[in-house]
């Protein structure tokens, strides 16, 4: 498991040039406000190996609020070699409250994925259920497949409505 480090404690590690950021959100999420030095690497990319620092140095993971992080501590752990890493508690948004620097704007920023993934689940729901009542029953297969898709995505931490929702021009901007 990733041990917490409050904001302050992650700000003093990286300006002493001993922790680098990593921000594991959204290219859109990150791109509309992130903690300025911090590498973006999005958890809906495909892990390919181990991710290097220094001999000196650890990884701090970051996103909105930590929780992100912190369910994906495991996964992230295992690409750190020696597993000098941690995670920053209550992400960026607690950043921003203990009044360290932030570069970009919340008013700019996309909706986070994860509640773009919830509106449309919830949408697809309850189009499918309507149309099973009003229009044919077997409409009720369109809210089965999305439960599915959604356990699916609970048990491995791969979303294929997230990573579809990713491609969109919304959520494809860049820092």
């Amino acid at each position: 498991m990733l041990k917490s480090l409050s904001p302050s404690e992650a700000a003093t590690l990286v300006d002493a040039g001993h922790a680098l950021l990593v921000d594991v959100r959204e290219a859109g999420e990150f791109a509309g406000r992130h903690i300025p030095g911090a590498l973006s690497l999005p958890l809906s990319l495909p892990d390919s190996g181990p991710l290097a620092c220094g001999m000196d140095s650890s990884l701090i993971f970051t996103c909105q609020t930590g929780r992100r992080t912190s369910s994906n501590a495991g996964r992230l752990l295992a690409r750190v070699p020696g597993g000098r890493a941690f995670v920053l508690e209550g992400g960026v948004d607690a950043w921003a409250r203990a009044g360290l620097p932030i570069a970009g704007s919340e008013a700019t920023q996309a909706i986070p994925i994860m509640r773009q993934v919830q509106i449309a689940a919830g949408l697809l729901v309850l189009t499918g259920v309507l149309l099973s009542i009003f229009v044919a029953p077997p409409w009720i297969a369109l809210a089965g497949f999305v439960g599915a898709g959604l356990s699916f995505a609970g048990l491995t931490g791969w979303c294929g409505m997230a990573q579809l929702l990713g491609m969109m021009p919304w959520n494809r901007r860049t820092a």
